[in-house]
């Protein structure tokens, strides 16, 4: 039986998982979060073999909350389910410890495929996603400048491109004004862009916004 954790923080969202997952025998739900600390603190008291984990949750990034998970449950294998595109965040999720990545568009079949994959000790990597892969290393090709940004960086860029103040940003991550201005500077000097509006325009035109 492969016992696994569901979080996100649509409840619909959490309601379909759960159903599609528990018509087969070998998997059941035990539990499910809505937040970061719904999501440690059920970790912590329900014994699991893998969590489904909505990269975007809310007061903190999924990318935190997988780092959190990791330091507390190393061998725990953590599955990622996201509205963005692979192409956005598969890398660096898995990069960052994630055992897959799957966009919310994924059929359910697959969906119950990556599970029996990353509960068995393998990584999942769609199809989709491994093409995109083995053709970059083929033609050797460069990668966009915004792969270069650190994953704070990566998150203040798209919060940026989606129209949000440094002052909000602040306080969406829990950090400084002052933190967050470094971060966009570092943002736009990377991206070699000499301000939000040209910003705006690069994520737009990568597909970066929502």
């Amino acid at each position: 039986m492969i016992r696994i954790i569901i979080a996100d923080d649509h409840a619909l969202i959490r309601k379909g998982l759960i159903q599609i997952v528990s018509r087969h025998g070998d998997i059941q739900v035990v539990g499910e979060a809505s937040n970061a600390g719904e999501l440690m603190d059920a970790v912590q008291r329900i014994p699991c073999d893998l969590v489904v984990l909505d990269i975007t949750m809310p007061g903190r990034s999924g990318l935190d909350v997988l780092a959190d998970l990791k330091y507390c449950r190393r061998d725990l294998p953590v599955l990622i389910l996201s509205m963005h595109a692979e192409d956005q965040f598969a890398v660096r999720v898995l990069r960052a410890g994630a055992a897959g990545y799957l966009s919310k568009d994924t059929a359910p079949e697959e969906l119950v495929r990556a599970i029996r994959l990353v509960h068995s000790g393998s990584r999942y990597i769609s199809p989709t996603l491994a093409q995109e892969l083995a053709t970059g290393l083929l033609v050797g090709g460069s990668r966009p400048l915004h792969e270069t940004l650190s994953d704070r960086e990566h998150e203040v860029m798209r919060l940026l491109a989606q129209g949000r103040t440094v002052s909000q940003i602040a306080e969406d991550l829990s950090l400084s004004v002052k933190t967050v201005s470094t971060y966009r500077a570092r943002v736009l000097e990377k991206l070699s862009l000499p301000n939000t509006a040209a910003l705006m325009r690069y994520a737009l035109t990568h597909g970066l916004t929502e």
